[in-house]
This record gives C-alpha cells, structure tokens and sequence, in this order.
C-alpha cells in the first residue's frame, strides 16, 4: 500500500507492509490514504470492533487527529439530530443510527473526519455519507453498489478501506522514535462488567453499558483522556491534555454543549435558505458560546430570518442542570476530588476509574457527597 505522504506534506512516506507478510489488518478499496489517514482508520476499527464485541450492538465512530470526535452504539436519533440531516419523522437503521449519534456528539469538530463502523455499509448509510463532509470510511465490507457510490465523493478521493473482522494482531507492539526501536505487549485486557467494580453500590445496567462504551474509547484516544456519556453516546471526550482536570473540564464544556443544542433558544434559530448544515452547526455552537465578536453578530444576523432570541447566563445553567444520568470514563486514575466536583457540574452520576490513587479516599468521599456511584476497574488504558 502505498501513502500520499507522511504526517505532513512535505514528510515523503515509505511503503506500507504487514507485521506478519501476507496478513492484512485492513485493505484499501479506493482512494490514496495518507499517513494520518491509516492512524485513524486503525484506531477507529479497534473502537468499533471492541465496542460492538462488548455491547452486542452497532457501534460508530467519528475520528479526526488519531482520537474520536464521538462515539456511540445504535439507539434513538433524537429530534435535534434528525432536524439537522433533515430525517425527521423517518425510521433509521441501527448503523445509520449508531453514525448519527456518533457525529452528532461534536460535530464541529466531525467536520472532515474519517468514520469507522462496526458492520458493512448499507445504502442508507451511503446516502447519508454523501451529504457529509467526510474524508473516509473504514468498514467489515460494503453492501452491493455502496462502493460505487462512495467513490464519486470528493471528487473521487473519498477513501473507502475494509477491515478483515478474523485478523488476530501480533502479540507484541513496536514503533520506531528518533532512532530507538520501542517494543511492548499488546493491551489484550477484555473489557468487561466484571471490570467494574462497585465502592459502594452497584450501577444499574444502562451505566454499566456507558461505561463500557467510555472504557473503549478511552482505550484509542490519546491520553490522559476522559469521556462523558449518556444513552450509549459520548458527550464530550477530552484528550490529550498533560492535567487530568483540563480533560475533565473540557469535555465537560463540550458535554454542556451537546445538551444546550437541544435548549429551545438554540433550536428556535431560524436560518437562511442556502446555509449549509455545517454552518447551521457552528452558529449554534456560537451562539451557546455567547462570547461573539462584533463581526460575529454581524455575520450571524445576516444567516438568521429573525434575530436571535436569548440564552443568558442564567437560562444556561438551568438548563444545564437538568442534564442526568451522565457516566463518566477515565483513563488514568482520579489524582484528586476536583474532578468529581467538575464532573458532578455536568450531571454525572456514575464514574469508572482505576483508582489507586494517594488521594482515592478524597475521591470515594466526594462521589457519597455527591451521590454519584463509583466503580473501579485497576486497569489503566494510556494511548500514545
């Protein structure tokens, strides 16, 4: 296989071989990936294949930059999300549904992504893709005429690639930095409800399917990380970030986010014949923001039929509050209680983490203060 260049342009990329000759994890079906390309569509599969493994159901992802913008497994697609691909009143299938929801998550930041489903592409999906700004797909395999159809997109540059659902990965992991050659096992660790293991009461089943669902996500997203979840959809994902607190705050922003879209100010912005979906999503998520400049509330007149009504300071947080049953992932352990306390902001009543902390009695305390169900599973899930 062949890449259209490294990490940057201007980094020439080498051939892409098999660990083991012979054994493809993935093909490619059409198009001409990039280096960064390959990262996603391999991180994106681990996701959905192990999240469908322990969930039994549909599983989609959303990836830009090798972390997921979303994730979810199939379920209702609200009135929001069918409102704004223009489904409403329709009946969606499991994997079209289980995308939706994925993307819907951030979907400012799926702008251009690269999605990874757990089963083949139906047609359905095909024609939701078509109306997407997306970059590519990885997939089990491809209804007849899917492929045909996804070709054309972007020009023909639309990167269609096939997962192999029986490839076994070798058992050790290798990357070559800076001139070492960097060897490790493989995380084979099933994730489990076993995993979870109650402090003091036990989560009702749909938590410990959340969690599950974080559990997977955290495992392919770039550390330190934590997820936000409710109803089998992350919320808000927080990535990368050197200080646990800065991810458990940022996806807590983004998890408000994802509820004061549904906040009837929000929903009652009236836009123009001619602004495109991805438009419509941006002003949105301004317009929650609240913070626009001069030429921002200029130029959002300008989309909007009627001036935009209000959402102050006060409208957002009641409507923030009524926000519950939010389960709460992460990757590393709790190192203090500042991170329940912010969690608990974004109506969270249930968190899986390994624990083993010197301050994990301060984090089991503030969870009974504020009734929120604590599990730990003893297993870290760093991705770099």
């Amino acid at each position: 296989m062949k890449l259209r260049y490294g990490i940057n342009p201007h980094q020439e990329a080498g051939p892409v071989t098999p660990v083991t000759p012979g054994r493809w994890p993935v093909r490619l079906v059409h198009g001409e990936p990039s280096f960064i390309n390959m990262l996603d569509a391999l991180n994106g599969w681990q996701l959905v294949h192990e999240a469908r493994r322990i969930l039994g159901r549909p599983a989609a992802a959303s990836f830009k930059h090798v972390s997921p913008a979303g994730a979810a497994v199939s379920g209702t697609v609200d009135e929001v999300t069918a409102e704004l691909h223009g489904i409403t009143g329709r009946e969606v299938g499991a994997l079209a549904s289980a995308y939706l929801r994925a993307r819907d998550a951030d979907p400012k930041s799926s702008y251009g992504d690269f999605a990874a489903v757990s089963h083949p592409v139906d047609a359905e999906l095909t024609e939701l893709l078509t109306g997407m700004v997306c970059d590519g797909i990885v997939a089990p395999g491809y209804a007849p005429g899917t492929v045909e159809r996804l070709r054309r997109k972007k020009s023909g540059r639309f990167l269609i690639m096939e997962a192999d659902e029986k490839f076994v990965p070798p058992e050790l992991e290798a990357r070559d930095v800076f001139g070492l050659h960097l060897t490790q096992r493989r995380d084979e660790v099933e994730l489990s409800p076993a995993l979870l293991r109650a402090v003091d009461e036990v989560p009702p089943d749909a938590a410990v399917a959340d969690l599950l669902l974080g559990l997977a996500v955290l495992r392919h997203t770039q550390s330190n990380s934590v997820c936000y979840l409710r109803d089998g959809v992350t919320l808000g994902i927080g990535a990368g970030q050197q200080s646990r607190v800065d991810c458990t705050r940022l996806a807590g922003a983004k998890a408000d986010t994802w509820w004061l879209r549904r906040h009837p100010a929000v929903r009652a912005l009236s836009f123009r014949p001619g602004v495109r979906r991805q438009e419509r999503i941006n002003w949105q998520i301004r317009f929650i923001e609240g913070d626009l400049t001069p030429d921002e509330h200029r130029r959002l007149g300008q989309a909007l039929t009627v001036p935009a009504g209000e959402l102050s300071a006060d409208d957002r947080a009641q409507w923030i509050r009524r926000l519950d049953r939010v389960a709460f992932a992460s990757d590393g352990a709790l190192p203090f209680r500042d991170n329940v306390d912010h969690a608990h902001r974004h109506g969270v009543r249930y968190i899986a983490e390994p624990g083993g902390s010197v301050r994990s009695g301060e984090v089991e305390e503030a969870c009974r203060e504020h009734g929120i169900v604590l599990a730990r599973t003893g297993l870290r899930l760093f991705q770099h």
